[in-house]
């Protein structure tokens, strides 16, 4: 398993998600492995994710790990079922929707500077809350009108998926599986000649 990979972030939250685990080349990679790596993920994720940096995190045990992988797996169930047009699995949308459900959300008001404003809040554990806000990014994947879009990279050796601003793009990134793929297909016909 290599983490030397950089990971792939820009995509949907529920994409990226989806992409900490995955095979490049003849490279695993799982982002949520340890601790760490989910810390290090929650860390990339910037702003999407700054609720659950810095310490937030820091006493992260295999078990809550295991939550955040639950809906990883989930979420690449459903996504792989729903881009295809197939009804998606009973099991996998309760154990989304329980999910979900374990963080309620409530609105928060506070003042700033001159006016109110509303923010949403979830309140149950950190995990909780971090399984719950992962779940409800899966769900923006799942309903988004762009879903039957979501692409895997065609490098045949690698799983990523990604969402196409252009019709044109084939590769989860180009620096990645687009070079190597490139480099790949020149050999070829260099070798043949």
């Amino acid at each position: 398993m290599s983490t030397d990979i950089p990971p792939l972030t820009g995509e949907l939250l529920g994409l990226d998600l989806i992409n900490t685990r995955a095979r490049s080349g003849t490279d695993s990679i799982d982002r949520l492995s340890t601790p760490d790596g989910l810390r290090m993920w929650v860390a990339l994720q910037g702003e999407r994710l700054k609720e659950f940096g810095g310490d937030v995190l820091a006493t992260v045990s295999q078990a809550d790990l295991a939550a955040i992988r639950s809906v990883r797996e989930c979420a690449s169930q459903l996504v792989d079922h729903v881009r295809h047009g197939r009804a998606p699995s009973d099991a996998n949308l309760r154990e989304l929707n329980r999910t979900l459900s374990a963080a309620p959300v409530h609105l928060e008001l506070r003042w700033v500077g001159s006016s109110m404003a509303a923010e949403a809040r979830r309140t149950g554990s950190v995990i909780a809350d971090l399984a719950a806000h992962l779940a409800e990014a899966v769900a923006l994947v799942l309903t988004d009108p762009g879903v039957s879009t979501i692409r895997k990279c065609e490098a045949e050796d690698c799983t990523m998926l990604f969402l196409p601003a252009s019709s044109r793009r084939r590769w989860c990134a180009a620096a990645r599986c687009g070079n190597r793929m490139r480099v790949a297909r020149y050999y070829q016909r260099h070798k043949d000649s």
